[in-house]
């Protein structure tokens, strides 16, 4: 299974708490990648710059257990990944950012939304795959948080989803820190071994 496949697995992100995210001008470009800030980073399209960082951030072995890549995650994969982000902005206005430490200019990893064009997905999800050397920084949370409310301010929906393989518990438990609930559980055409827990969280009325 290609990354590209594999990044579908990535857990929901995180907390609600960051406010309504800040979009630059980019916003008014339909389909385009925005550029969102919070309060501690830069949520921005990815850049082809950035394919050894993100490669450096596939290839550790904490992320590449839970988004079950294999050992010999390449370059060539994470670059597939990042024209795969660009290009699903473009087509749905859907995709995750590049996530950039404000304090220090420092490639986090990534964030934001997914929605593939499979039949059996349940909707737009919230995920985040990020470098551990930033994991328990609260970084997913507030990116996530941003991704959420991005989702329900440009979107048409009255839910998003998480979808989290139940051995990744770190994952549950943030979704459930985000409000998200467990839906339904079940297998997905493009990983059909196993079972996935389909986690949503709707729209607040």
């Amino acid at each position: 299974m290609s990354e590209a496949e594999r990044s579908e697995l990535a857990g929901a992100a995180s907390g609600r708490g960051s406010g309504i995210p800040t979009c630059s001008e980019r916003d008014q470009k339909a389909g385009a990648c925005p550029t969102v800030e919070t309060e501690r980073l830069t949520l921005r399209p990815f850049r082809e710059a950035d394919v050894d960082a993100y490669a450096a951030v596939l290839q550790t072995p904490q992320v590449r257990a839970s988004l079950h890549l294999p050992d010999n995650v390449s370059r060539y994969d994470a670059w597939a990944g990042i024209a795969g982000w660009l290009g699903q902005w473009e087509l749905r206005g859907t995709g995750q950012w590049a996530l950039e430490e404000k304090a220090s200019g420092a490639f986090v990893g990534r964030a934001g939304m997914h929605f593939p064009a499979r039949d059996d997905w349940p909707g737009i999800e919230i995920g985040w795959a990020l470098h551990p050397d930033h994991w328990g920084k609260g970084y997913a949370t507030e990116a996530g948080g941003a991704a959420i409310e991005y989702a329900f301010a440009h979107h048409d929906v009255d839910a998003v989803y998480s979808v989290i393989l139940p051995e990744n518990t770190a994952s549950q438990a943030v979704a459930k820190r985000l409000g998200f609930t467990l839906y339904e559980t079940r297998a997905l055409s493009h990983f059909p071994s196993m079972e996935h827990g389909i986690w949503r969280l709707q729209a607040r009325t």
